[in-house]
């Protein structure tokens, strides 16, 4: 089984991507291959970031790798949070404070219409490669659902009433971001 190397310490994703490609790979964290260092997300862009993990992985460890950056997008807030999505209510990354800024930010707001953005890069057989993946809906009231991670809970995908949070992992791994960007990860992995 071919070892591929996701530029993220989050668990959660790791499996997320891993159960997407369908055991075909070795999904491993940077934690798996020893490596604690903070790469900085200092890119304006989903992609440059992307990007710019991807190669930091590479050039210091070797592996063949993958990264994603991921943006929630809504429309009532000009595009925000965007790039800064994990440090949208600040550095400590917090998902509670995040989703509790967004609601705040968001009160009053007829216009609700938001999108998951995932970007990633890969660097396979020496060649990079970009995959993206956008999953339409719009943000809820309330925090819904106990499932998943970040944004879940009040992330409402277009053509359901319940929240990422409530679907389970079955139907999320089916249309998120992040599965559609990873569909288009496998096709470039041939």
């Amino acid at each position: 089984m071919h070892i591929l190397v996701f530029a993220t310490n989050n668990p959660h994703k790791a499996k997320e991507v891993e159960q997407i490609l369908g055991g075909n790979y070795q999904v491993k964290t940077l934690r798996d291959i020893g490596c604690l260092d903070d790469i900085a997300e200092t890119e304006a862009t989903l992609e440059g970031n992307a990007l710019l993990k991807a190669r930091y992985v590479k050039e210091n460890y070797g592996y063949d790798c993958f990264s994603e950056d991921t943006g929630l997008e809504v429309d009532a807030l000009g595009g925000a949070p965007g790039v800064h999505t994990a440090r949208y209510a600040g550095e400590q990354r917090n998902a509670a404070d995040n989703m509790n800024l967004l609601l705040r930010n968001l009160a009053g707001k007829d216009n609700r219409n938001a999108r998951f953005r995932t970007v990633i890069a890969l660097i396979f057989n020496g060649k990079e490669s970009i995959a993206e993946g956008v999953c339409e809906g719009r943000i809820a009231t309330e925090q819904h659902g106990t499932g998943g991670f970040g944004y879940d809970p009040v992330f409402i995908p277009d053509g359901y009433e319940q929240t990422f949070a409530e679907l389970g992992d079955d139907i999320k791994n089916r249309i998120s971001h992040r599965a559609r960007a990873t569909k288009k990860l496998v096709d470039l992995l041939g």
